[in-house]
């Protein structure tokens, strides 16, 4: 099975193996403060290389399934540093043909555009390659700089999802955006 892989104008996104999970832990860990605000509780485990490489047998297992894949984005210039990751998790085939989007920037690599080009490109790849018709991504109101790349993507903003998620024990309200194959076609 040949492992999915894109690219923009400046980013490399490509499918994590198990051989990136001492990246994978070092990305997520050297960012973990960052995006805790957007994330769920963290395992008590997080901070130990192990958990990050169980978690990409796990994200593998999915993959091979077609229930997911993940992206690690790197700049072309540096193509051995992860500053992002694009997940493409839930999807569901059939008449649905749908799935859920979530997306992670370096702290290091904000205002630079990553995260849209990134966004783009992936959902470029899925359209096409996996025949999907309808892309979801769900934000935290207050998380302003994804709500804005997420609508320079050219996702619509279709309502607000009622305490959709558990955020750092929360139910946090989410705004629900959506992106339609026709619309980039």
């Amino acid at each position: 099975m040949e492992l999915p892989y894109t690219e923009s104008e400046r980013l490399i996104l490509r499918s994590l193996t198990i051989n990136d999970a001492e990246e994978l832990f070092q990305f997520r860990t050297r960012n973990a403060e960052f995006f805790k605000p957007w994330s769920p509780t963290y395992p008590k485990d997080y901070f130990n290389p192990d958990y990050h490489r169980k978690n990409l047998i796990q994200i593998e297992s999915d993959a091979m399934k077609g229930l997911l894949v993940q992206f690690g984005a790197y700049l072309k210039t540096d193509p051995k540093r992860m500053i992002g990751s694009i997940v493409f998790s839930n999807i569901i085939m059939g008449p649905f043909k749908s799935c859920y989007l979530g997306y992670r920037t370096d702290k290091d690599q904000l205002n630079k555009g990553y995260a849209t080009e990134a966004i783009i490109a992936g959902g470029k790849y899925m359209f096409k390659e996996k025949k999907l018709h309808r892309i979801e991504a769900n934000i935290i109101p207050r998380n302003i700089a994804s709500v804005k790349a997420i609508e320079k993507a050219g996702f619509i903003y279709e309502g607000i999802s009622k305490k959709y998620l558990n955020i750092n024990g929360v139910w946090e309200d989410h705004l629900h955006y959506v992106l339609l194959n026709s619309e980039i076609e």
